[in-house]
């Protein structure tokens, strides 16, 4: 088995950080041809997703819509004032499992694997794990 990890810095509160290069540097570095890639959050104010990368206007939408579902105006009960990004982390997630093919990440023509953070800007880490088959 081989794990890792790699940071990742946000600049905004709520922003989608394509980590795609990332895991695929990765899964490089190792040298596995086959397996699965699991990644790991271990924040609970932010989650994992895959999604379209080609179109930045779907991040923009996503994060728009995300806002009007869970508002901040809501009487939350959690004294640290973020229970926004703890609901938010939950729906998309802590964690990603992507097939490894061919020394290549199988992901979809326009799928990108994205950093989702709901409780920054902050310096984060994703844990790997690279699982041989």
């Amino acid at each position: 088995m081989h794990f890792g990890k790699f940071s990742v810095s946000t600049q905004a509160q709520m922003q989608f950080i394509d980590i795609t290069a990332q895991a695929e540097q990765a899964v490089r570095e190792i040298g596995v041809a086959d397996g699965i890639l699991y990644l790991f959050n271990p924040h609970t104010t932010a989650g994992l997703t895959v999604n379209e990368g080609y179109d930045p206007d779907v991040q923009h939408d996503l994060l728009g819509v995300f806002q009007r579902v869970i508002p901040n105006s809501y009487p939350y009960r959690h004294a640290e004032g973020n229970s926004p990004s703890h609901i938010l982390a939950t729906l998309t997630g802590s964690s990603l499992t992507v097939i490894l093919a061919d020394n290549k990440l199988q992901l979809g023509t326009w799928q990108r694997i994205f950093f989702c953070e709901y409780d920054g800007p902050r310096n984060r880490h994703i844990m790997w794990k690279v699982m041989v088959g």
